[in-house]
């Protein structure tokens, strides 16, 4: 068997734009899907895919761990979030390849499930409030849907620092989802890697009073050394990894003992491969593993897979909110029960996407959000839950 073409589609939706991969081989009719979704980065990484086909046509893509460090080592100028983006992709689709052909779900080759279904905590749930006792209505109706987990960013337009009056208002907002949801429903404080040390260190101090579950990304990226030193100076646990690309750079993160829970994302990380090893490494930690899943069907595909196998999968992100259309552009069958997601169990990664009706959302620039205090705006009118 032999890989013949790498083609893209892009598809917008909404907040960014899904990429996806198609892996062809020639047997007929044997093709494996993936997902590079790069936020505000979508042309640039659908192109580092494309780019990749020159290595990799006349491949075997059953040759999955050859294809991963050849495709990493013959970068030269080696890791970014664009080159392992198109990584993951590519890998995630070599495994959808090799699962078709077994006729077994990818869950089966890593190794068989310890779970068939994976807690899920739920982003997106706070769409149109305003006030934190806006917020505090809509967790009160989430919790009562049966999610079990709520992840929010209460902070605004906020960078670096908040004013004492921003200040107050975040954690008032902390304070009447709390009371809402009356100890029925973890807590989980999103910072998107906002903060100053200072900032952080006074906010992770104020989240004490409310048993919050963890405290996402409180600083600025890029120094792991200062997360470390936040974790040692506040009871509030953290979490990161989103931005993390490999696991050399989470080694790092293991060696300082900078985080209670890591989200790698399988669409920059490495993919499934990666993912695995880097779970594995954090187990020898006693760390659990909680992926960054924002983004489309196939990573959410994928992830899924691997949340059946790993022993450290503890919760899964899933979003209430996203555009009517993702039914449409792909099978994706997507089950939740009392905050439960169903792992599918059919060949490969289980979803395969519709080119044509991926046509008719064709792609549209879009910008970060996060420091003009719409966060609250993140899909259209007409959005509904993908589940």
């Amino acid at each position: 068997m032999k890989i013949t073409a790498i083609h893209t589609f892009i598809c917008h939706a909404y907040r960014t734009n899904w990429v996806f991969v198609k892996v062809l081989t020639d047997v007929p009719g044997l093709y494996g899907v993936g997902e590079a979704t790069l936020e505000y980065r979508e042309l640039t990484v659908a192109q580092a895919c494309q780019e990749l086909e020159r290595d990799l046509k006349g491949k075997d893509p059953r040759d999955i761990e050859a294809i991963w460090h050849d495709s990493y080592r013959d970068a030269y100028f080696r890791g970014g979030p664009v080159l392992m983006s198109a990584i993951s992709a590519i890998d995630m689709a070599l495994w959808d390849i090799l699962g078709k052909e077994q006729g077994l779900p990818v869950y089966r080759l890593l190794g068989g499930p310890v779970r068939d279904c994976v807690s899920c905590y739920v982003n997106g749930w706070f769409v149109g409030s305003k006030t934190p006792d806006d917020f505090a209505k809509c967790a009160a109706r989430t919790v009562d849907e049966g999610f079990t987990a709520l992840k929010w960013d209460p902070f605004g337009a906020a960078y670096r620092t908040l004013t004492p009056g921003a200040f107050r208002e975040a954690i008032e907002c902390v304070q009447k989802v709390f009371e809402a949801t009356n100890g029925r429903a973890n807590l989980l404080i999103e910072g998107h890697g906002r903060f100053d040390f200072p900032t952080a260190l006074r906010i992770a101090n104020a989240l004490e009073d409310f048993d919050v579950l963890w405290f996402e990304e409180p600083l600025i990226p890029d120094s792991i050394e200062a997360l470390a030193e936040l974790k040692s100076r506040t009871k509030v646990p953290i979490a990161c990894g989103e931005r993390l690309y490999n696991r050399w750079q989470f080694s790092r993160l293991f060696e300082l003992h900078a985080a209670d829970f890591i989200q790698p994302d399988i669409s920059h990380a490495g993919g499934i491969s990666e993912l695995k090893k880097i779970a594995a490494m954090a187990e020898t930690y006693y760390i659990p593993i909680c992926p960054h899943n924002p983004s489309g069907p196939v990573a959410n595909a994928a992830t899924l897979q691997l949340a059946a196998n790993l022993p450290n999968f503890y919760l899964l992100e899933t979003m209430q909110s996203d555009v009517p259309w993702r039914r449409e552009i792909c099978t994706e069958d997507v089950r939740i029960t009392s905050g439960m997601m169903q792992i599918p169990t059919l060949p490969g990664l289980g979803v395969d996407i519709h080119e044509e009706e991926i046509a008719k959302h064709p792609y549209k620039p879009t910008s970060l959000r996060h420091y003009r205090g719409t966060l609250v705006d993140i899909r259209p009118d007409n959005a509904r839950p993908y589940y």
